[in-house]
């Protein structure tokens, strides 16, 4: 879990190292230069007025929809990546076991563990690295996503439901509620798995209050991508994990 972290944290900062955070405040359009630019950015921002322009304007019902349609191309990665997660949950017994078998910290014990570690892995046809693969895939298409609302500069001049788009929701509900359904979609997310780790227990409420800060100061678009992002998620981790979910309410249930 802390390589997981780990793995996320140095992704975010090379992305944004990568898309030139410098460019946030500058308009994309067909001129706009550069592999980022040209093959991310522009095609998302591009969607967003095709379907803004067939719904009367509405950029907020182009953002739900380009949303969905992201989190629905990106699905079957995420399925993978829940296999996969089901699969290294399902021999942790066995690697339990295995370190401590080998609990020695020297060198020649330690390569003994790592070398029955891998056979552990090759004979139950699990891939330890492969749950990161999806990650490396979704973050550029999310944070190309992010640039296109930020960068397309007709969404700032339109309103949807009760707020502005280019402005910060001025009631607070657009944060309250992305911080409400990242926390619900982190808690479904992690049924099934060992939720006695510190390291993801912090994670289940550090990253709903981080949502609601950003969320308070973002322009309302994009906490609308936010809200509209949790909520698919949760559906989606229903429709992949239910029982494991239902199995989790049901012990919680139980506890209290």
């Amino acid at each position: 879990m802390k390589r997981r972290i780990l793995l996320v944290a140095v992704l975010v900062l090379l992305v944004a190292i990568m898309t030139g955070c410098s460019e946030i405040n500058q308009p994309i359009t067909p001129e706009s230069e550069g592999v980022w630019n040209e093959y991310f950015v522009y095609p998302l921002s591009w969607l967003l007025i095709f379907f803004a322009e067939h719904l009367q304007n509405s950029y907020g019902l182009s953002i739900i929809i380009v949303t969905i349609i992201i989190r629905t191309a990106i699905l079957p990665l995420m399925i993978k990546q829940t296999q996969n997660s089901k699969a290294m949950q399902a021999i942790q017994p066995e690697l339990q076991q295995l370190r401590e078998k080998y609990s020695s910290k020297d060198q020649k014990t330690q390569q003994k563990l790592q070398q029955e570690t891998m056979q552990l892995f090759q004979k139950q046809g699990v891939n330890p690295l492969a749950g990161c693969f999806p990650l490396l895939i979704q973050m550029p298409i999310l944070f190309g996503f992010y640039h296109a609302i930020m960068r397309t500069f007709e969404i700032r001049e339109h309103t949807f439901l009760w707020f502005d788009l280019g402005s910060p929701d001025p009631f607070f509900i657009l944060p309250l509620v992305a911080g409400i359904t990242t926390f619900i979609q982190q808690k479904v997310m992690m049924a099934g798995t060992d939720n006695q780790n510190p390291q993801m227990k912090m994670m289940l409420y550090i990253m709903p209050v981080m949502i609601v800060v950003f969320a308070v100061t973002f322009p309302a678009a994009l906490s609308l991508y936010w809200v509209v992002g949790n909520i698919f998620t949760i559906g989606q981790t229903f429709f992949i994990k239910g029982p494991q979910v239902k199995q989790t309410q049901t012990a919680g249930g139980a506890k209290k």
